[in-house]
């Protein structure tokens, strides 16, 4: 266009030479009136008086795909502020290290697995309850808390994912549980009491079933040939999210997992409102032990670990009173509306009961206990740093060193002696068997039963 515009003006020159003297004789009135033209134009246009005298008219910065507004042709550049897409959706790191909050800007987190409540006894479906409008209208009443769970499931969900794929035979277990621990108080948004971890990272392997976590200086090292159950939980306002899975290496133990899975699944299906715990009991043992797994050369029965159960849960109480047994028997006592439950299932190829063994790591305050005067300083010294950093939720001699603790061993006894804080040792089968976990946290809603821990994994 520029080439064009020269050749233009050029004509134009000449033809003003060659009739000079008509244009010294137009008429004043005229020339005003051309000058009156031009002013309007001017006005009108902003850029008439730029285009006569041949140059380019000034456009409005228009900003590139970083968001800097180009200028004229000299190239200088301003800085524009770049305009963020309302309710955009950031991409999660890897490894992950943005709080879930952030990757869900509206403030509503994914729903769980939903799954319809069975006949009652009375045999009226499940359905009667969604074309409920009274229950509807109670389901509603309950979205905050039920987003908060959401919440806490989604950070659960994408710390294992991120463990399920990092770890490796030859790590220690205090390094798997730090990298853990770590991922998940980011994501979870930590904040003292309000958000965090619900209680120590439980990494019991092989004939150790639950409650083992390393305390510091413990050297085991995880193993080819092991069978670990990954067992932690996240929680915000108390809202806990109780959620574990099992991870091997080597396939020759792929029945016993599938046994664990399948029966939790079992039970899951069977939860219910108005549905007694001793019926989810019967139907997890009748799924479990069907199953059996060759390991090497040698057939096993996978057994239901029998004085192990699931359990309810309230806020800031991860054992909330009522238990979910894992084998036949048991209290008639039923399931109840907008109640939490951690429906979890242990298989062994041992004995099928575990007992105390090894060295305790795991302790949690008692909910109930009344005022106890304490004499020692030292424990009350103790005292107030658990309920200040755990109130009373589970944790761990690491945590206590993470807190600021320092020679805790005599005044921890003492507090464990005097029924304020309650010991959790680890549980374990007979030697040289192998154990297998899955859990899941589910929400007893009025409308449904929603899995709130469901992911893809499991």
């Amino acid at each position: 266009m520029a080439a064009l515009k020269t050749e233009i003006k050029e004509e134009d020159d000449q033809h003003e030479n060659q009739n000079e003297k008509e244009i010294d004789n137009i008429d004043d009135s005229a020339a005003d009136a051309k000058k009156n033209k031009k002013k309007k134009k001017k006005k009108k246009t902003g850029r008439a008086e730029n285009a006569a005298n041949g140059e380019e008219p000034v456009e409005t910065p228009v900003p590139d795909e970083n968001g800097v507004a180009e200028g004229n042709e000299d190239g200088e550049k301003k800085k524009k502020k770049r305009n963020r897409k309302k309710g955009g959706k950031t991409t999660q790191t890897d490894p992950p290290s943005l709080p879930i909050v952030e990757l869900f800007p509206t403030g509503a987190f994914p729903i769980g697995e939903i799954q319809e409540y069975g006949a009652n006894n009375d045999n009226r479906t499940a359905k009667d309850r969604f074309t409920s409008e009274e229950k509807k209208a109670i389901d509603r009443m309950h979205n905050d808390i039920y987003n908060e769970v959401r919440l806490a499931a989604e950070a659960h969900r994408q710390t294992r994912k991120h463990i399920q794929k990092w770890i490796k035979p030859g790590m220690t277990m205090i390094e798997i549980c730090e990298e853990l621990e770590g991922v998940a108080r980011k994501l979870i948004g930590e904040d003292g009491l309000k958000a965090g971890l619900a209680f120590p990272t439980g990494c019991s392997r092989n004939h150790c079933a639950a409650h083992y976590t390393p305390n510091a200086g413990d050297k085991t090292v995880l193993e080819y040939d092991d069978v670990v159950k990954i067992d932690f939980g996240t929680h915000i306002n108390g809202r806990i999210i109780d959620c574990a899975f099992t991870h091997t290496f080597n396939p020759k133990y792929d029945k016993l997992v599938e046994a664990v899975r399948d029966a939790t699944n079992t039970g899951i299906k069977a939860a219910g409102i108005d549905v007694q715990l001793c019926e989810i009991g019967a139907q997890i043992q009748e799924v479990m032990e069907s199953y059996e797994v060759e390991l090497d050369g040698k057939t096993y029965q996978v057994k239901s670990i029998r004085n192990l159960n699931g359990h309810s849960i309230s806020p800031y109480r991860i054992h909330a009173g009522k238990t979910v047994p894992i084998v036949k028997g048991g209290e008639a006592t039923v399931m109840e509306e907008n109640e939490f439950y951690a429906i979890e299932t242990f298989g062994s190829t041992g004995k099928g009961v575990v007992h105390d063994d090894m060295e305790c790591s795991h302790y949690m305050k008692n909910f109930d206990v009344p005022y106890v005067p304490l004499r020692l300083q030292s424990s009350k010294a103790l005292l107030n740093v658990i309920n200040k950093n755990f109130g009373t939720l589970a944790f761990c001699k690491r945590w206590l060193d993470r807190a600021g603790a320092t020679k805790y061993q005599m005044a921890l006894k003492d507090l464990c002696d005097k029924g304020i804080v309650d010991d959790y040792p680890p549980l374990c089968d007979i030697k040289g068997c192998y154990t297998a976990q899955f859990e899941h946290t589910i929400m007893l809603r009025p409308t449904c039963k929603e899995v709130v821990s469901r992911g893809d994994d499991y």
